[in-house]
């Protein structure tokens, strides 16, 4: 059944979260975030005998949005985590993680400001690709993130993400039957680059780039144009081919990018080997 188009979701009601620190988190949330508190749920155990019972708060998080915590009375509280500096070290635990989005970035540099002054410990300003974020911590050691958008996403990116998406299927179907994980982004990267070539009849032997048509790649597309040698065509709506007869280099503070950019030069497919990829330099040959 094909979902009707009136059928959409409106935004993130509200995200959830258990605390085993009930003072901590108010007064977190509350008095160092500046978020009202605007609900609270206080009620038995919903279900099982097993369910404890509880306390279900929400705090005002902005355009209808809110964050929402429950608090288990008489819970035996989990092993605590080690106290973690404001930075992904923990993959897993930080996925979760709850975003907030700013207006702008002065005021994301004011949430900055703030937080510091009353003693939490924020991250460096980390552009990725279409946002620019801080990241700190509750009580909890919950991720928290707030963000400023850089630029509307546009049907390019919707198109590249499926692409994407599609390439590292195929990728984990061809590992799995020879018995392999993907464990590289390499590999997703060259099936991507396959995609496109069979796309636009290209034969890949490499070393090249695709590169899709968006404004934090442009220094790649730029710089290609301005080395001999090298060869930058537009072989499919929203995609620069980026080909050379020799190793292809680039060094990341002659592009201007940030590191989260950087470490995703490749997005748009690879075709070829990677031999260097390091925090300032890549070079990349034939398979």
């Amino acid at each position: 059944m094909n979902k009707p188009e009136s059928l959409r979701l409106s935004g993130v009601d509200h995200t959830a979260r258990p605390t085993w620190k009930l003072r901590e988190t108010v007064e977190f949330y509350r008095d160092t975030l500046g978020l009202p508190l605007v609900h609270t749920i206080s009620a038995r155990g919903w279900g099982p005998e097993s369910h404890p019972d509880f306390l279900h708060f929400f705090f005002d998080s902005g355009n209808g949005s809110t964050i929402a915590f429950f608090y288990y009375l008489g819970e035996t509280k989990p092993e605590e985590r080690p106290v973690m500096r404001p930075a992904p070290d923990d993959h897993i635990y930080d996925a979760t993680h709850t975003a907030w989005l700013a207006d702008n970035t002065e005021q994301l540099l004011m949430w900055k400001e703030m937080l510091e002054a009353k003693g939490v410990e924020v991250s460096a300003t980390t552009r990725h690709e279409v946002i620019e974020s801080i990241y700190f911590r509750d009580p909890n050691g919950y991720f928290i993130e707030i963000t400023v958008k850089l630029r509307a996403l546009q049907a390019l990116d919707a198109q590249d993400a499926a692409l994407t998406l599609k390439a590292a299927i195929d990728a984990e179907v061809a590992a799995q039957q020879t018995q392999h994980q993907v464990r590289d982004i390499d590999d997703v990267w060259r099936e991507k680059g396959k995609l496109l070539g069979n796309q636009c009849g290209i034969p890949m032997g490499g070393p090249g780039i695709f590169v899709p048509a968006l404004a934090e790649f442009s220094s790649v597309v730029d710089a290609a144009r301005d080395t001999r040698g090298w060869r930058v065509s537009q072989p499919s709506p929203g995609y620069f081919l980026i080909e050379a007869d020799h190793a292809i280099e680039f060094s990341r503070k002659d592009l201007g990018l940030k590191p989260a950019v950087w470490y995703g030069l490749f997005t748009g497919g690879l075709c070829g080997r990677i031999e260097t990829f390091d925090r300032d330099r890549v070079r990349i040959v034939k398979q």
